[in-house]
């Protein structure tokens, strides 16, 4: 199937806007950016995992990662320890403020977000979720450039991420 360029304009549009906003509504509500909520989330569903990991899964400079930890551990959102288990590593731990903010974060962008898909039937929602998982499965493919290698069942991938009430 050969899509338009309308298409691919419409959703790379979306996509870019869906952030901007996300990222202001964070900032008006909360104080993070999506950045830096993304990190959160990150780090709440998977303990441990290092600056290059993190840099990887969300396509950012270990650089920009850096950054923003060391905001977060100035707001107090973050706590940071050596590795016991390689003494040259250093692990980021969300605080219990950091908890707190990244569930409250997780619930301001389903809430700011709820329209736009209450204008979806429950049937088109799925429908939605799918192809998502299909167009993510496909460009995160292990030896894809910029791939995360997360693919397979989306509920698997993102279960240890924090959850719908």
């Amino acid at each position: 199937m050969q899509l338009s360029s309308n298409t691919s304009y419409l959703f790379d549009h979306v996509s870019a806007a869906l952030h901007r906003q996300s990222d202001q509504v964070l900032q008006e509500r909360l104080g993070v950016g999506l950045s830096q909520f993304k990190i959160l989330s990150m780090l709440h569903g998977r303990p441990g995992v290092t600056q290059r990991e993190l840099a990887d899964y969300l396509g950012q400079t270990e650089a920009s990662i850096s950054r923003q930890i060391k905001i977060m551990q100035q707001k107090g959102l973050l706590a940071s320890h050596i590795d016991p288990a390689e003494r040259r590593r250093h692990l980021a731990a969300l605080t219990t403020k950091g908890i707190k903010i990244t569930l409250a974060a997780d619930e301001v962008l389903k809430e700011y977000h709820a329209p736009m898909f209450e204008r979806l039937s429950q049937r088109e929602q799925e429908l939605f979720r799918t192809m998502l998982a299909t167009l993510h499965d496909y460009t995160c493919a292990s030896g894809r450039r910029m791939a995360c290698d997360r693919t397979g069942d989306i509920e698997t991938i993102y279960a240890n991420q924090p959850q719908d009430k």
